[in-house]
């Protein structure tokens, strides 16, 4: 396991100006050694070349930069550990992934020439590039940094590799008094910063290579190599690519594998990595990737799921001043793959859905990740300030799974909780390979508290039905009757060729298509007036790519209207991602550090 053998997509160098205010994640004086990053060089064109690969397996990709390698300091390892280190890095080479690995081909899922190629690659960071070019003009109300999450991975798949597997990037645009600035910086999760230092993924990927018999050996050898003082996985094994949210004066980087983690925005737009964030020591556990904010009392609720150990699902929410509420355990028979869930004014709504994992498929030669058609979804509608499960109703839902939910509210008429989200099908179809082509379906479904029963619609009509998926109603009708949703028109999968904003009542539909060979991702609405009587009163903030011309942008464009006001052009590709957040100026000023 040795530095010199390493492969990094990219330079692993931070500028001298990024200051990583974390506590150093290896103490003892025998462990890894995790060094100050040095200088970053500056960006280079994505450019990939086919590298050597291992026998059976398809090629990685090798940046044509690889020259330009930093050389590290290495881990402070004492002689046993370096015996131990060339072991393990020979078990891992020979057996894992010449013997167990090399008769079995990686499918699409899981492939890296295919998770991560094109507009999907890796990018080195950027320190802040000022005053960029404007075509049309910003909204002068639009005064803060527009921040998105994205998997980036920093080295090299030594074995399979998913999207979402790759270390967390934020790209971020500052926009102050109609100029615009760019930077992107990792998410330094301890798991980034060993690896950094030792020089070689050596943290398992949870979708891409823990599968079967190799996934078994893989979590053995990280074990062993937990044990002899080669990686601390007790200060968190999580990556912090999916989700952001601003919430008690920080911004949280999180994926539901961790805990969330403290990103800093300085003056000058940079981005600092402060570190975990457990709110005083509250919380011990991970959260998943969409917790919620409640417009109205400001409070945030999570769900946070366990997938080796009962209690599998736990709930809990937060005050405004970071102050936590104990734990509530919510009973479920086998762990649940939970991404997202929804609020309403008075309750929780908990997906119970068809995507579980059991663990013991592994020793059957298959995916931990199981979808189960022969159980029945269900959905439980839980009062936000429960003590405990006991007052949880559970409806069922058949056949149903939304890996996204875009809101919630109540019908007190009728005695329904009306859920908005995206239905997809086949469920497993992100993790596991299908011949079947994935469909995402905007949907109304309704749960009647008083006969225990469910309907469901899907909201477009059949000659206007796309996939959609990543997008948002207006933040400050969350968990109330919302009537407009901004989402992203998922086609062809999985790129992102426009969005559309989609009127939930009558079902009309308003595209934005970005144009030939041009793709985007999340659209995130920013509202002009907290006080607007006009709940589509704002601009739709989203990045793009041109793949001919291998140039990115961000778009703003009129939500009313749905016409194009600005385009930023950006100093450097920026990758498809994930999720993002909109930090208004006044905000900013009262950070914590």
């Amino acid at each position: 396991m040795t530095h010199k053998n390493s492969k990094s997509l990219l330079n692993s160098n931070r500028p001298n100006s990024i200051k990583i205010l974390q506590k150093p994640i290896c103490p003892a004086p025998a462990a890894l050694h995790c060094p100050p990053a040095p200088q970053s060089p500056s960006y280079v064109p994505t450019t990939y070349i086919k590298g050597p690969s291992r026998p059976g397996r398809s090629k990685q990709p090798k940046k044509l930069n690889q020259i330009n390698k930093p050389v590290h300091t290495g881990p402070n390892w004492n002689p046993v550990q370096l015996v131990a280190a060339t072991a393990l890095d020979t078990i891992e080479d020979k057996f894992i992934s010449n013997v167990l690995e090399k008769s079995q081909p990686l499918p699409k899922t899981t492939d890296p020439t295919v998770q991560i190629a094109g507009n999907f690659a890796p990018v080195t960071e950027q320190p802040p590039k000022h005053n960029l070019p404007i075509t049309g003009r910003i909204p002068p109300f639009i005064n803060g940094v527009y921040v998105r999450n994205g998997a980036n991975p920093h080295m090299e798949p030594s074995a399979g590799h998913h999207l979402f597997d790759g270390d967390g990037m934020v790209h971020a645009v500052s926009i102050q008094n109609g100029k615009a600035s760019y930077a992107c910086r990792f998410t330094e999760t301890a798991r980034l910063r060993q690896e950094r230092a030792i020089g070689r993924p050596v943290f398992p990927k949870a979708i891409g290579e823990l599968h079967g018999h190799s996934g078994i050996a893989r979590l053995l050898l990280f074990g062993a190599r937990s044990l002899c003082g080669l990686v601390d996985p007790s200060s968190g094994t999580g990556v912090a690519n999916a989700g952001l949210i601003y919430f008690n004066n920080r911004l949280l980087a999180m994926s539901e594998d961790d805990l969330p983690y403290h990103v800093h925005v300085t003056p000058t737009g940079d981005l600092e990595t402060v570190g975990r964030h457990d709110f005083n020591g509250q919380l011990s556990t991970a959260m998943i990737a969409h917790p919620k904010l409640d417009p109205v009392s400001k409070e945030m609720f999570s769900l946070s799921y366990d997938v080796i150990k009962k209690p599998y699902l736990k709930y809990f929410r937060i005050s405004p001043e970071g102050n936590k509420s104990p734990d509530v355990e919510i009973p479920l028979n086998e762990p649940t793959m939970i991404h997202d869930f929804a609020i309403t004014e008075n309750y929780v709504i908990v997906p119970d859905q068809q995507v579980v994992f059991r663990l013991h498929e592994m020793i059957l030669g298959k995916s931990p990740m199981v979808l189960d058609k022969n159980k029945m979804s269900r959905f439980g509608v839980l009062p936000k300030y429960a003590s405990d499960a006991t007052e949880i109703r559970w409806v069922d839902v058949p056949d149903c799974f939304c890996f996204h939910f875009w809101n919630a509210w109540e019908e007190p008429d009728t005695e329904e909780i009306v859920v908005i989200g995206s239905c997809m099908t086949p469920a497993d179809s992100i993790f596991n390979e299908s011949e079947q082509s994935l469909k995402s379906v905007l949907t109304e479904i309704r749960l009647n508290l008083r006969t225990g029963k469910s309907t469901r619609r899907p909201i477009l009509s059949s000659t206007e039905q796309i996939n959609l998926e990543v997008g948002m109603v207006n933040k400050n009708k969350l968990g109330r009757k919302s009537r407009y949703a901004y989402l992203a028109i998922a086609e062809p999968w999985p790129k992102v060729s426009g969005f559309a904003k989609v009127d939930l009542i009558t079902g009309h539909v308003q595209k934005f298509i970005y144009g030939a060979s041009k793709f985007g991702g999340e659209p995130y609405f920013v509202s002009r007036d907290l006080n607007s009587e006009r709940e589509d009163d704002g601009y739709i903030l989203s990045y793009i790519h041109d793949e001919q011309e291998s140039k990115s942008y961000l778009l703003i464009i009129n939500a009313a209207d749905m016409r194009l006001e600005a385009t930023v052009k950006l100093p450097s590709r920026v990758p498809y991602g994930f999720h993002g957040t909109f930090i208004e100026s006044k905000e900013l000023e009262t950070q914590a550090l």
